[in-house]
């Protein structure tokens, strides 16, 4: 009997902060893509606040953890996306860390420390222009949600397939 591939996506942010909703977005539509494309058996998609605790307890025993965060730059490109992989055995502990403002890295590094991290982290960071308080997204952040829901079911297909290989 085979074990089943274990996969979380995560939307980070805050729905109530304009371009940090992205993270939300991104998981909401991937919830609808799902619907007439369904996600391999085991895939959990979820939203977090960013708060440590709760994206380790998401990603806990997963194979793979794709986050979706929007990425604060000062001078940015709205709507520019960077991914970023990270294998769990490959990690290494940040050089400083801060008691404010804690978020993905600390989460990161607290779950390195506590042996919980997922065997793969994958992260879609995409730069916002409008953090302030409200709805809706500026344009360039919106346009970027379809091309990253996209690149997820990509990064879950490819995973689920070497996976059924190994």
């Amino acid at each position: 009997m085979t074990e089943r591939t274990r996969i979380a996506a995560i939307g980070v942010g805050n729905e109530f902060r304009r371009d940090d909703a992205v993270g939300w977005a991104t998981i909401a539509r991937l919830r609808e893509r799902a619907e007439s494309r369904p996600l391999p058996p085991g895939t959990v998609l979820a939203t977090c606040d960013g708060d440590p605790v709760r994206l380790i307890s998401l990603w806990e025993g997963v194979d793979l953890a794709v986050i979706v965060d929007a990425a604060h730059t000062h001078p940015g490109s709205p709507g520019r996306v960077h991914r970023i992989a990270m294998e769990a055995d490959l990690l290494e502990k940040p050089r400083a860390t801060s008691s404010h403002g804690l978020g993905l890295g600390e989460a990161v590094e607290l779950a390195r420390v506590l042996g919980r991290l997922p065997g793969q982290i994958v992260v879609y960071a995409i730069e916002g222009a409008d953090h302030s308080l409200g709805t809706g997204m500026s344009p360039a952040v919106e346009a970027a949600v379809e091309p990253v829901t996209r690149s997820i079911e990509d990064e879950i297909t490819r995973h689920r397939d070497t996976s059924a290989r190994g």
